[in-house]
């Protein structure tokens, strides 16, 4: 079992794309990521995993906050723009793309995503070459009923808009 075949397996499983984003010495970092779930409603929880070694970690653990925007279709290049570890850091890193403070952390919510939450860091667990960081939900909201960014087979795709019908 490879690294390779392992990545290759876990991106038949397509995920969202979003952007997470903090506020460090009052400067706004973002970074993308597609490990985000919704943890728990009661209460409101959510997890993202951040790489050890991105830049976006420290700063998130260090200030405590940090916001998640749910990328639209309409923003690969976003995507790929936070993901380039070569982008500029700070204000630099958001210029040319609308966005607003958090009312909670005041952390960077991309305006044209379809929606975000804005948390407070409850905890931190090492796994392996990530840190997973669960984060309290203190705002949240949609901002589109456009249809989200998707990660699949290591690609980005626009997503479907799909109604699953329930068996009666």
């Amino acid at each position: 079992m490879t690294t390779s075949h392992f990545r290759r397996t876990a991106g038949r499983f397509p995920t969202g794309v979003t952007v997470v984003s903090g506020i460090d010495g009052g400067r706004p970092h973002g970074t993308t990521v597609n490990a985000f779930a919704t943890v728990s409603l009661d209460p409101l929880v959510i997890m993202v995993a951040l790489g050890q070694r991105s830049r976006l970690r420290s700063r998130i653990v260090r200030s405590g906050a940090f916001a998640v925007s749910l990328l639209s279709a309409r923003q690969t290049s976003d995507a790929r723009w936070f993901a380039d570890p070569a982008r500029p850091d700070g204000e630099d890193a958001f210029a040319g793309r609308p966005w607003k403070p958090g009312p909670h952390s005041g952390a960077p919510v991309l305006l044209d995503a379809v929606g975000y939450f804005d948390c407070s860091v409850r905890a931190t667990h090492s796994a392996g070459d990530h840190t997973v960081v669960l984060g309290d939900v203190e705002a949240f909201d949609v901002l589109s009923d456009e249809p989200p960014l998707l990660f699949h087979d290591s690609r980005l795709l626009p997503g479907p808009a799909v109604q699953i019908k329930e068996r009666t």
